[in-house]
């Protein structure tokens, strides 16, 4: 009896230990992770026994080591006693659209001098082994992230003005359509075996993200663009442009483009230059001048003035304002800024000199010379005119004439044509007509040669169906004893008998017996005679 309340004491104590264990276990050990975040585990060791192994310094510990755990425990139910664990939940790294996370690496060996970048990922085979900034940036979405051993920092477009006005983006880049992309790198990639500084290739329309401390991005645009350098014309009050007798705008001094001509005169023009960046061009413009907007107030604007001033020092005021000598004028200038653009990788499409200010003193005589010229010219084209004029009404008459002489001409040969008509006619008509008789003729005369011909045939025909018939009866007695025998009529009766020799009335008293002793009256008398048929005809 002592036995068994003892077992059963200890039963009751075991039970009693397996509950305590099981809401321990449930209550102080269970960890529940929710969705968006990770469970962090660091191994604190044995307490008593055991081995205290421990990672290499500066790496995160895997299973059974002491330290923090490499691995994340996910979303749901966790037992870790907290005795041995220290359990951390942390929130997963969200990168939303428009933003780039740049990540550091705070474990693994220290870089070499002069070096801050790092190869790899934050798991897996290729993880980070060494202590620095990832080269690698990470885009949209959600990642689990032992932030004991990595720092996550958020970016999105960042923007930084060079002294040069060029601005460097990095981060979220947004390269829109029309312009490309011009990478410098910070430092040098082995792994795309890139140097440090401005990229050849460029980079086309997209979206990129770009870490901000491996590189940087000019967007530039590519195409052409209109600089224009123009004169500024006097305005009255109500800020219309004032014009001089001759109806030319008044050109404000020392405005636009100035130059003195050959001949001492003071000159003013207006030029616009329309010039572009080929894609191509685009890395050596950022090289040479940071930014499309310095590349135009370096070269575009300076060597518009330049070269128009060249150009235009040295011809006369009179040349610029005639036609051939100002079209020569235009095009030198042109060719000489085209050159120009050429060295800086930069494309002119076109050169235009717009309007050239001309002094009063000079453009006046010139133009009424021109418009007496004009006026001149002008006489002699009314003469002219007149002159095809009367030229055109004496046409039109001969015209007239020559249509009602053509018409009757034209009447004139159709009553021809007729009459010739006609009479071709007539003559066609009695040639039919003669050739309709012949074929009649010899149509009657061949149907009477046909008809013959077929009578005679028929003739022929039946003389030799007699033939025939005679050859296969061997002789012509039989075969018209066989003709009579056929005509005879199916009801008579035949009785032959035989005669001998003498006469048929010496013998009639032989045939009595043959003859029918009583007939009806009024019936013609009847004969029968035996079944008899001509013999067989001989083959």
């Amino acid at each position: 009896m002592k036995h068994a309340n003892l077992i059963a004491s200890v039963v009751l104590v075991g039970l009693g230990l397996v509950a305590l264990g099981t809401a321990f276990h449930w209550t102080v050990n269970r960890v529940y992770v929710p969705e968006g975040q990770s469970l962090q585990l660091r191994y604190k060791g044995p307490l008593l026994f055991g081995n205290r192994d421990e990672p290499p310094a500066g790496e995160l510990a895997e299973w059974g080591q002491i330290g923090v755990q490499r691995e994340l425990r996910g979303p749901g139910r966790h037992f870790y006693c907290p005795i041995w664990w220290e359990r951390k939940p942390i929130d997963d790294v969200v990168v939303q659209p428009g933003e780039v996370a740049v990540v550091v690496s705070k474990i693994g060996k220290p870089l070499r001098s002069g070096e801050f970048l790092v190869d790899g990922e934050l798991d897996g085979e290729k993880r980070v082994t060494q202590n620095g900034v990832l080269r690698r940036v990470f885009g949209p979405g959600r990642y689990r992230v032992n932030t004991y051993a990595y720092d996550f920092k958020i970016v999105k477009t960042e923007k930084q003005v060079e002294p040069n006005g060029a601005t460097k983006i990095t981060g979220w880049v947004d390269i829109p359509t029309g312009y490309v992309g011009v990478v410098t790198y910070l430092t040098d990639n082995t792994a795309l075996k890139k140097k440090a500084g401005t990229q050849d290739d460029v980079l086309p329309p997209g979206i990129y993200p770009i870490n901000p401390r491996e590189q940087q991005v000019d967007i530039v645009g590519v195409g052409y663009w209109e600089t224009s350098i123009s004169v500024d014309v006097k305005k009255g009050p109500d800020g219309k442009e004032i014009h001089d007798d001759s109806g030319e705008p008044i050109a404000v001094p020392h405005k636009g483009i100035n130059f003195a001509s050959s001949d001492g005169f003071d000159i003013q023009l207006d030029f616009t230059a329309i010039w572009g960046v080929m894609p191509s061009d685009a890395a050596e413009v950022v090289r040479k001048f940071g930014s499309i907007e310095a590349a135009e107030l370096k070269v575009i604007i300076p060597q518009s003035e330049s070269i128009c001033r060249n150009n235009g020092a040295k011809m006369g005021a009179v040349e610029l304002l005639v036609g051939e000598t100002r079209q020569q004028f235009q095009t030198d200038t042109s060719q000489d800024f085209q050159e120009v653009l050429k060295d800086k990788d930069l494309t002119l499409l076109y050169g235009l000199v717009r309007h050239i200010y001309i002094p009063q003193e000079v453009r006046v005589p010139i133009q009424q010379g021109y418009i007496a010229d004009e006026l001149t010219l002008t006489r002699e084209q009314e003469k002219l005119t007149a002159k095809t004029e009367a030229n055109l009404r004496e046409a039109e008459q001969k015209v007239i004439l020559e249509g009602a002489r053509t018409k009757l001409e034209t009447e004139k040969m159709v009553a021809n044509a007729m009459a010739e008509g006609h009479k071709k006619a007539k003559q066609l008509v009695a040639e039919i007509d003669k050739k309709i008789s012949l074929l009649e003729a010899k149509k009657t005369e061949t149907a009477g040669k046909a008809k013959f011909a077929a009578e005679q045939l028929q003739n022929e025909a039946r003389a030799a169906k007699f033939q025939l018939a005679v050859d296969a009866f061997g002789d012509p007695q039989a075969y018209n004893k066989w003709q009579f025998a056929e005509g005879l009529p199916e009801t008579i009766d035949l009785r032959l008998f035989y005669a001998g020799p003498g006469t048929l009335w010496t013998d009639l008293k032989g045939i009595m017996p043959t003859l029918p002793l009583t007939q009806e009256a009024g019936a013609p008398a009847k004969v029968t005679a035996p079944s008899a048929k001509p013999a067989t005809p001989k083959k």
